[in-house]
């Protein structure tokens, strides 16, 4: 089967962008022919800094013919639908189209299509350069006297050359005929820039990339990362060393050479009295270069490992020279930095918050510690932690954001701030909060141990929530500028896996609200107290209170229990148990919720909770009818001496209800969800009997309410621990 050679060479293309445009490559060119109906066996796309190649193996040398009937309209129709078939179909008149007869519908006209099958040379002729003129770069630019023109190429940097050929391996391909802006296809390409400057002439995939490596070209980005890789391995072990791995800078540097050459410099050991992540921020973003270490040791080496894009005749000497000399000078910046940072305490730094806008509408950074430390003290006694602690770590928690090594690396914010509060006496919790307090970023970040990191962390996010919230600045669709989304898992995380009691609704989110500048101020009142009460509450409110309060409230938790359900789906649980939970009034405590979900889970993977779960469903699917046929509702308390002169299993039944039902809500107030559920598993066999003797539907007007309303406790029992309407199967 023939193959396609595509390569697209530029003048660079930014590591950043090199894989995004690799997948796009291949995407937007394997959909084009599949949406032609043309398959193929496999297709894999490569990225260098100076070019995009698309490997597309097994495509036909010809599509299939079509053929296709297309109906029209009944004989006899207006004129106008019988010239609008025509003009679809492509026919010159109706002697072109068949009449077929159907004996409830009549005569009508059918088409027959017929287009013979295509060259997919010629097809790729002409989708190629539709999908390099419309390649979705991030950025793209303009160049040359073309570039004056309106619909002139954009490209991410100087598109140089195209290569592009088709054919068989048993044969010499063809060129596909196409050009973009004066580029025509063909087949020439350059290797290595400095290394292998002249021409080299392709035909077929496999000759192409025999070619690039005789060239000094690495084509495929993933060898390069792996002889980075184990080059640097090695070379650290040759001197006693050991490599510190970074997979996103080893991904970054690989798309910034086609030619990898791994070499090793040196700096001065006095430059490790500055911290060694401090070290490596400096090193890894001004050099894009790996740190070592002594092996088996945090301690860093005095020395780092550069990737060259040249094989040097003096064997990388003056390469690595020239790196050590600006490493050097990097070095001695981060060294003043640090040595300045350290001259002033946290605390002394806090006045500077003030000049800082978090944002226009929710005020300062210094404000906004100010509300993370109340905050911060007032979830203190949730999470275990000291009160004063918390709120002193909270309150020194963005201070390194105004010191100088953070101003240069901000990723070291946190921990710089970690580092300073040791050296200036902090409490050991104090210092590890001021760090930890970001966390968790991410899924796979770890969360704070520390009970005073884990008070200031809720603290963080809370307050980050409710403030967004209060502004209207909500996650839209894919957008999520404020990362509220990654916030609200942070506060998941956090309460689950640290086990944490956080009653969002009754105490902690109006917290979080109230502390919010003048005017975004939000309480939350209890609408379903009696007026006069409700009537103090109102005058006893400060001015500026926002009375939504309440909407607000539910709205961000409903935000949570989203967050939630997405959270424990990843975790594998399923989503109509988390509905079934969720359900029920007043679920706002989250480590509650995702134990009950656990128990209610387990519950029905037993042949109890199965049966349960059916007599349920049962019981619901004629309530409804009945209740839509009466118009009423029956949920009265079913009459116990009713049941007693019915059928015994009506009476066993009305018995089970009242024990099953107080057993399960007294667990439930325990929080024991195992044995609420244990609770209700003794109703199967009762609800089994029930109808399998007892018709509820009865003659007797009375008896058959009361049935109705036994059904109705069941149902009722049900909601001790979950609404069983949102439970499928």
């Amino acid at each position: 089967m023939p193959d396609l050679l595509l390569e697209l060479r530029s003048e660079e293309i930014p590591a950043r962008m090199q894989r995004r445009a690799a997948d796009d490559l291949r995407k937007l060119v394997t959909d084009a022919l599949v949406e032609r109906g043309f398959l193929y066996d496999g297709a894999k796309a490569f990225a260098t800094p100076r070019r995009l190649a698309l490997h597309v193996a097994g495509l036909p040398a010809r599509g299939k013919d079509v053929r296709e009937e297309r109906k029209g309209p009944r004989v006899g129709a207006p004129e106008a639908a019988v010239q609008g078939f025509l003009k679809s179909a492509g026919l010159a008149s109706l002697d072109q189209a068949t009449i077929v007869s159907d004996p409830k519908k009549g005569e009508s006209y059918v088409a027959i299509i017929e287009r013979p099958g295509r060259d997919t040379l010629d097809v790729l002729a002409e989708i190629l350069p539709q999908i390099i003129r419309s390649f979705p770069w991030p950025k793209s630019m303009r160049w040359g006297q073309a570039s004056a023109q309106p619909g002139s190429l954009r490209w991410v940097r100087p598109l140089q050359s195209i290569v592009a050929t088709f054919g068989p391996e048993t044969e010499t391909p063809d060129v596909v005929p196409f050009g973009v802006d004066g580029i025509a296809a063909g087949t020439t390409t350059y290797g290595h820039r400095f290394l292998a400057p002249d021409a080299i002439e392709v035909r077929r995939f496999d000759d192409y990339v025999a070619a690039l490596e005789r060239a000094k070209v690495v084509l495929d980005a993933d060898r390069r990362k792996d002889i980075i890789l184990h080059d640097a391995r090695d070379l650290a072990f040759a001197r006693g060393l050991e490599l510190v791995e970074d997979e996103g800078l080893l991904e970054e540097v690989a798309g910034l050479v086609e030619w990898p050459v791994v070499l090793l410099g040196t700096f001065d050991p006095a430059f490790l009295d500055i911290p060694a992540e401090a070290i490596r921020a400096t090193i890894k973003a001004n050099q894009k270069c790996f740190v070592l270490r002594e092996p088996g040791a945090e301690r860093l080496a005095p020395a780092f490992i550069l990737t060259s894009n040249l094989v040097a005749s003096d064997g990388g000497l003056a390469i690595t020279a020239g790196n050590e000399r600006v490493v050097r000078a990097r070095l001695s910046d981060a060294k003043f930095f640090w040595e300045t940072d350290k001259a002033i305490r946290l605390e002394d730094r806090l006045p500077k918050l003030d000049s800082i806008v978090f944002h226009e509408k929710l005020g300062t950074q210094g404000e906004r510690v100010e509300r993370i430390a109340a905050l911060a003290r007032e979830l203190a006694p949730l999470v275990g932690a000291d009160a004063d602690l918390a709120e002193r770590a909270a309150r020194l928690a963005k201070a390194d954001l105004v010191t100088e090594m953070v101003g240069e690396f901000p990723e070291l914010q946190g921990l710089m701030g970690r580092k300073y509060a040791a050296l200036q006496g902090e409490h050991p919790s104090v210092a590890a909060a001021i760090e930890d307090h970001y966390k968790p970023v991410g899924p796979s970040d770890r969360v704070p141990t520390d009970p005073v990191a884990v008070a200031v962390a809720l603290a963080d996010k809370l307050d980050t929530l409710a403030g967004f919230w209060s502004i209207d600045e909500k996650p839209t669709g894919s957008k999520d500028p404020y990362a509220l989304r990654r916030a609200a898992l942070g506060v998941i995380r956090l309460s689950l896996e640290r086990e944490i009691r956080l009653p969002l609704s009754d105490a902690v989110l109006p917290s979080a609200f109230d502390a919010l500048p003048a005017g975004r101020r939000v309480v939350a009142i209890d609408f379903s107290a009696g007026m006069e009460q409700l009537e103090a509450e109102l005058m006893a409110l400060p001015p500026d209170t926002d009375l939504f309060a309440n909407p607000l409230v539910i709205d961000l938790l409903a935000f949570f229990a989203d967050r939630l359900k997405v959270y424990l789906r990843d975790k594998g649980a399923r989503h109509d148990l988390i509905d079934a939970v969720f359900a029920l009034p007043g679920q706002d405590d989250l480590l509650m919720v995702v134990r009950r979900v656990e128990a209610l889970g387990k519950f029905l993977e037993t042949d109890d909770g199965r049966n349960l779960l059916a007599g349920y469903k049962r019981a619901a699917n004629i309530l409804r009818i009945e209740e839509k046929k009466d118009g009423r509702s029956y949920e009265a308390a079913p009459d116990a001496a009713l049941a007693a002169r019915g059928e015994p299993e009506e009476r066993a039944l009305s018995e089970a209800l009242v024990t099953a039902r107080a057993a399960a809500s007294a667990a439930v107030e325990r929080e024991d969800f195992a044995s609420a559920m244990q609770a209700l598993s003794t109703l199967r066999a009762p609800v089994d009997a029930f109808f399998e003797k007892v018709t509820v539907n009865a003659e007797d007007p009375a008896l058959r309410e009361n049935r109705l309303a036994l059904l109705n406790a069941l149902r009722a029992a049900t909601r001790e621990v979950a609404d069983f309407s949102k439970i499928e199967g």
